[in-house]
């Protein structure tokens, strides 16, 4: 995974998400999920899109490139897999397993990442 900070993590997720359920991601959709300024994202988006992560022209929508896509899968699952974690094995309600996964996905190492994976699948065999 590139070195992107949590921040930049959080709008590939974000965007990976809108695009999910929406035809075209427009920073006013970014801004509204993420509850942050339009003119942050704008700037954020324009960070993007210098490491090739994001595609957009001018007012236009957001699109993820194949590697923006693929980090931001990336950043869905370890979100994904913690919530679960959270949730499932240690009873945390899902509100606060929510929040919690969000901060923890940009915090854990790719090896605990890859031990909790195995772990779960363990479980989900039992």
């Amino acid at each position: 995974m590139l070195n992107l900070s949590s921040s930049l993590q959080d709008y590939l997720e974000a965007i990976l998400e809108l695009a999910q359920t929406n035809s075209a991601v427009r920073v006013t959709d970014l801004a509204r999920k993420l509850d942050i300024a339009k003119a942050s994202v704008s700037q954020s988006v324009g960070k993007l899109a210098g490491l090739g992560l994001v595609e957009q022209e001018s007012y236009g929508p957001i699109k993820l490139t194949a590697t923006g896509k693929e980090q931001a899968l990336k950043v869905q699952k370890r979100h994904r897999m913690l919530r679960k974690f959270l949730i499932e094995i240690l009873g945390v309600d899902p509100t606060t397993a929510e929040e919690d996964a969000c901060l923890m996905e940009h915090a854990i190492s790719p090896q605990t990442m890859d031990k909790l994976v195995e772990f779960l699948a363990q479980e989900g065999n039992k």
